[in-house]
């Protein structure tokens, strides 16, 4: 298939999709870094079954030592570090900022992948990723307005300076994502994306482990496991997230540039519009609209 590593990233970006909303519900209830920690074991364990079945080991045995430290590294900087800078941006200048930083990750993509894997975008390629960066930041710009509207000190600081502290630590986000994409790349090769990913996750388990134990949240991750609807949601999201979503985000890159997966899967924030309007009756203005027909625009020129 030509297009195999772009409809690849496509699923991914769906999967995402479900995943985000399963773990936005399940986060309310019981935390984020319990949410964090839980999804991955989880998964972790999801990965055993499969790659038992598929591969006939349920551990990432013949990966190989130089795979495993390129891999872990990934994992380490793209599941660990560049979530919690996400994570502390959002509560420094909010959602909206933060994540309008976070669609610096495709460029950044682009840029790490040029000198780590001598990857080069055509000129259409550009076209693509500025088009699609453009619908995603009209939508974004939109919605989390709208959810903070009702925010009168929030709303008075977006309308200000933003801390350079916050900006700095949604940049960095934005470059721990990229930064684990292309060293997955570089890592994986030919090698099982699942079984690349097993060991991606296995390393944001041990960082997450870690913080939660150096932090004394041990307690929260029990009453997290005893709540039933949340270990519904996380099991949900575990299967579409790090399951699903990573490992096909890693066969997206073995398939395709990594600037080009990356500017595709960066269109959940569109994905997500469709199911807030049948789930949860939100309402859509011409701007969202215009903003999502410009984004599949952009996807679509990828596949010219």
């Amino acid at each position: 298939m030509n297009y195999f590593g772009e409809i690849a990233a496509l699923l991914t970006a769906v999967f995402w999709t479900v995943t985000s909303m399963a773990f936005e519900s399940a986060g309310k209830k019981v935390g984020s870094l319990s949410v964090n920690l839980i999804r991955l074991v989880i998964a972790f364990g999801i990965y055993a079954v499969y790659t038992q079945i598929s591969r006939g080991m349920w551990f990432p045995f013949d990966a190989g030592t130089e795979r495993w430290l390129w891999l872990a590294l990934s994992g380490l900087i793209g599941f660990v570090i560049g979530d919690l800078l996400l994570f502390q941006a959002f509560v420094v200048i909010g959602a909206r900022v933060s994540m309008l930083i976070m669609a610096m990750t495709p460029p950044f993509t682009a840029f790490i992948s040029y000198f780590v894997l001598d990857e080069v975008l055509s000129p259409m390629n550009w076209v693509g990723m500025i088009v699609t960066l453009a619908g995603i930041s009209m939508v974004i710009l939109k919605r989390d307005n709208r959810a903070i509207s009702g925010e009168e000190k929030i709303r008075k600081r977006l309308t200000s300076a933003y801390p350079v502290w916050g900006v700095l630590l949604a940049l960095g986000g934005a470059l721990g994502q990229a930064t684990g994409l292309v060293l997955s790349k570089k890592g994986m090769g030919d090698y099982d994306a699942f079984a690349a990913s097993q060991i991606r996750v296995l390393t944001g388990i041990v960082g997450f482990g870690l913080m939660v134990l150096f932090m004394k949240r041990y307690g929260r991750i029990w009453v997290a496991v005893k709540d039933k609807s949340a270990m519904k949601r996380i099991t949900l999201g575990s299967v579409f997230g790090p399951f699903l979503g990573v490992s096909f985000s890693l066969l997206s890159i073995q398939h395709t540039k990594a600037g080009i997966a990356a500017t595709i899967m960066a269109i959940v924030p569109v994905l997500i519009i469709p199911p807030a309007i049948l789930i949860f009756k939100e309402k859509v203005n011409i701007k969202e609209m215009l903003g999502a027909f410009i984004t599949v625009v952009g996807v679509g020129v990828f596949f010219l």
